[in-house]
């Protein structure tokens, strides 16, 4: 009996000590120390599109996967591609050089910077000569990765860009307007073109599956795109079937077999051209592809679906006129849908 009433009593202390201790650290949530952590809006920051926008710089991951911070301001620019030049430009941004523009995208407000180069071949001396705090170059072009490193070593700011998607315009836009501090641009500039934009795709009908295949021409040879292309892309967002889309990721999209075109038999046909000499063009797309038996066959041609993109809308980058893009495009595949848009 006294064990018994030595372990009653030894359970009723263990059980006090318990309580005691769990009310301790039970304290009251008002009594907890203040979190003083400052927020992302109270630090001075604004991210959109991945862009950190801070008082003096902009802050993003450039072309090359590496974090690049730029001056905001910058006062002597030269731009390496028309189609970006297109877009510093309408950001409120100035150049001191440029290369030489295309019949199919000029930017008149340009036209009085130097030229140094072509597209595919600037000359790093001549960049140079012209002392800028900031060069804009496309990581696309192995000559502009290329002078990268001594821009750098000349202590000169480098912008490498590669702007396939919308969202990759968006995201441009959203950075040069941030560096120009051109916000009014920006605000005005994006919530129009994505609004117009959004509704072409919402009106998209879903039920059709179109086939299409996009074939790209250029005096060298005869290629086709897939979706992941910035035509690609249009056409896949108004719910089109590419049919050189492959889930298997070995295989090459980009080769052209008249044989799996008339296989698939396409809906539509859409055809790219690059290159300055149309009539070279002209010969490779007909000796490759149009004196082909097998191509009057195909439903696209025989109910006149073989459509010639223009190059300053799907060549180039469209860049704000991304709804003329979208809704030209919308027309040729449903016209009974966007006839009186």
């Amino acid at each position: 009996m006294k064990k018994l009433k030595s372990f009653v009593l030894i359970a009723v202390a263990v059980l006090l000590i318990a309580f005691t201790g769990c009310s301790r650290n039970a304290e009251p949530e008002v009594n907890q120390p203040e979190d003083k952590t400052p927020e992302a809006g109270n630090t001075g920051e604004n991210e959109n599109y991945g862009v950190i926008i801070n008082e003096e710089n902009v802050v993003f991951i450039d072309s090359q996967g590496k974090e690049t911070t730029i001056k905001k301001n910058p006062q002597r620019v030269v731009v390496l591609q028309n189609s970006i030049l297109e877009i510093w430009d309408q950001a409120g941004g100035k150049v001191v050089g440029r290369v030489e523009e295309s019949s199919d995208k000029i930017v008149e407000n340009a036209m009085s910077a130097e030229v140094v180069g072509t597209v595919g071949t600037p000359s790093l001396e001549k960049i140079l000569s012209l002392q800028p705090d900031l060069v804009i170059l496309s990581g696309g072009y192995t000559a502009h990765r290329e002078m990268i490193p001594s821009l750098q070593q000349n202590n000169i700011q480098v912008i490498s860009l590669e702007i396939d998607f919308l969202e990759d315009y968006y995201r441009t836009v959203r950075l040069f307007t941030a560096i120009t501090g051109r916000e009014d641009l920006y605000e005005s500039h994006i919530n129009d073109i994505q609004k117009k934009v959004d509704e072409l795709i919402e009106k998209a009908p879903s039920d059709r599956g179109y086939k299409v295949v996009i074939i790209f021409a250029t005096a060298k040879g005869i290629t086709v795109r897939d979706s992941n292309t910035m035509v690609g892309e249009m056409l896949k967002d108004l719910n089109t079937v590419n049919i050189s889309d492959s889930e298997d990721s070995t295989v090459d999209t980009k080769i052209f077999s008249m044989e799996k075109i008339i296989q698939e038999d396409p809906d539509f046909i859409f055809v790219q051209t690059m290159g300055s000499d149309l009539e070279k063009v002209t010969e490779r797309l007909k000796s490759d592809v149009l004196d082909n038996p097998a191509w009057a066959s195909l439903t696209a041609v025989k109910e006149d679906r073989y459509i010639v993109l223009p190059k300053d809308l799907y060549l180039y980058k469209p860049n704000d006129k991304y709804p003329e893009a979208y809704e030209g495009l919308a027309k040729i595949l449903y016209p009974d849908v966007y006839e009186n848009k």
